[in-house]
């Protein structure tokens, strides 16, 4: 274990934090705000440590699978801490694991939220809050790939594999340094599109801002307490039709990008997410139409729930908790599938489910045809035995993570409904599930040691569970001591 440069690349990531701050530290003395000051002292603190810890580079700057996956997992939970010191220290949010669940909930683009009157906080950090959303959807690791050598050679890659969601990373060109780079400029653009749309539909300037970064990070942070239910339906429809945009692959965009579209439009993973997505806002929308005044606005609401669950952003329009068992259902089914691989979205990955019936379909050939030999095929190209053995072994982790969480979150005494959606939402980085913890409730029942189970599974389910995992196993840290 290269312990050296993983307390590198964490000076770093509290550098980069540092400058993240300026954006609430700029709102804070455009809108007169005292709690402004707490941003300022936390961006000092990070910047302090940072440069402490990234002041000599190591002399070996090599990462192999094991620093880059313990580096990332890290990461995530110095810049949770840091990230939260704000809502504490200005007592805005006044217990620490509060603060600290907010924060992991913002930067794992969960939005799961401890808040009953999210109205209340300061607009810097409302700005904070939502913008940790942002930071998070692409992945700052990836961001600090885009502009800092952190690693000579192809061992950047290993940094990226663990942070992106997916069962598999590859490299949109050559470099993996280029690759980030080209994310975030597609990332940056979209979202950028989004804010203009927004704007000129005549949101203020402020609601913009903050609705654009949870959508693009596929949070669902609102700034109101009706979430997006204040909104005009052109506003709705405009963030409904964004978060399945950020919903889809991003190497689909890349070929659009390098005038490929005939490839763009032929991703398998891509397809089956938008059908998903159609067939359910078509079932629920016809299931929920005695609910609303007409049938459009019946599958207005059904087109913008499907996609802030599907894509694990968590907005909402409307109470879904009042809707038909029926329409509930096929939205637990999405909170379990999420979005594509390659994309800001939660969930198991629709790519991960395409493998998963595959696999079944060939097992089911096997026992029809036993002498056939099946190749498993995705996007046109053979699924190898290292990516199917991955996927099995998310599955299996997956399931076991699941149940010990249930297990634990169960002390608490709440109903199954609530404590079964409780840890897929935050698994799954979704926010809001049914009934005590629905979309017009919030997470501040929960006891402390419920809180931190969540925490750790919005952690696990935003970087494939294995980094996190590898955290606790005494062979990851035999050789470093």
């Amino acid at each position: 274990m290269n312990l050296a440069i993983i307390r590198y690349f964490l000076g770093w990531i509290l550098n980069v934090e540092a400058v993240l701050m300026l954006l609430p530290c700029g709102a804070a003395l455009l809108y007169g705000e005292r709690s402004g000051i707490y941003f300022v002292i936390t961006l000092a603190l990070c910047a302090g440590i940072g440069i402490l810890c990234t002041f000599r580079k190591p002399k070996n700057s090599i990462f192999y699978a094991k620093e880059g996956f313990v580096s990332v997992a890290l990461s995530w939970i110095v810049l949770s801490i840091m990230g939260a010191l704000p809502f504490y220290l200005s007592r805005e949010i006044p217990c620490f694991e509060d603060a600290l669940f907010e924060v992991v909930s913002g930067f794992t683009t969960t939005g799961s939220s401890i808040l009953p009157d999210v109205e209340a906080l300061s607009r810097c950090m409302l700005l904070w809050r939502s913008f940790t959303h942002w930071v998070g959807g692409m992945g700052v690791i990836v961001f600090m790939l885009a502009v800092l050598p952190l690693a000579g050679g192809g061992y950047n890659m290993h940094i990226m594999r663990a942070e992106s969601p997916g069962p598999s990373v590859g490299k949109l060109v050559p470099k993996v340094r280029q690759t980030a780079k080209i994310l975030y400029l597609l990332y940056f653009i979209i979202t950028l599109v989004q804010i203009l749309l927004l704007l000129l539909s005549g949101m203020p300037v402020f609601d913009t801002l903050c609705m654009s970064f949870g959508t693009a990070g596929t949070g669902g942070f609102g700034i109101l307490n009706s979430s997006a239910a204040s909104y005009t339906y052109l506003q709705q429809g405009i963030i409904t039709v964004f978060m399945i945009l950020f919903g889809i692959n991003f190497n689909v965009y890349y070929l659009f990008w390098i005038r490929k579209p005939k490839d763009a439009f032929g991703c398998e993973e891509a397809r089956a997410y938008l059908g998903i997505i159609a067939v359910s806002i078509l079932l629920i929308g016809w299931n929920i139409r005695h609910l609303f005044p007409s049938l459009l606005v019946a599958f207005h609401h059904a087109a913008f729930q499907v996609g802030t669950i599907i894509t694990t952003t968590g907005f909402a329009t409307t109470d879904f908790d009042l809707w038909p068992e029926f329409s509930k259902t096929i939205l637990v089914v999405l909170m379990f599938v999420g979005a594509c691989a390659g994309s800001t979205g939660g969930g198991m990955k629709v790519s991960r489910i395409l493998i998963a019936f595959k696999q079944v379909k060939r097992e089911l050939g096997n026992l029809i045809h036993p002498q056939s030999v099946k190749i498993l095929k995705l996007e046109g190209k053979k699924l190898e035995h290292n990516v199917i053995r991955s996927a099995n072994g998310y599955f299996l982790a997956y399931a076991i993570i699941f149940a010990v969480s249930l297990l634990l979150v169960s002390l608490d005494g709440f109903d199954m409904t609530t404590n079964m959606t409780a840890v897929a939402a935050t698994f799954n980085n979704i926010g809001p599930g049914l009934a005590k913890v629905g979309p017009t409730c919030n997470w501040s029942g929960f006891s402390a040691f419920s809180k931190y189970v969540f925490m750790f599974d919005m952690l696990a389910g935003r970087l494939e569970i294995f980094p996190m995992l590898l955290l606790f196993s005494p062979g990851t840290w035999k050789k470093g001591f």
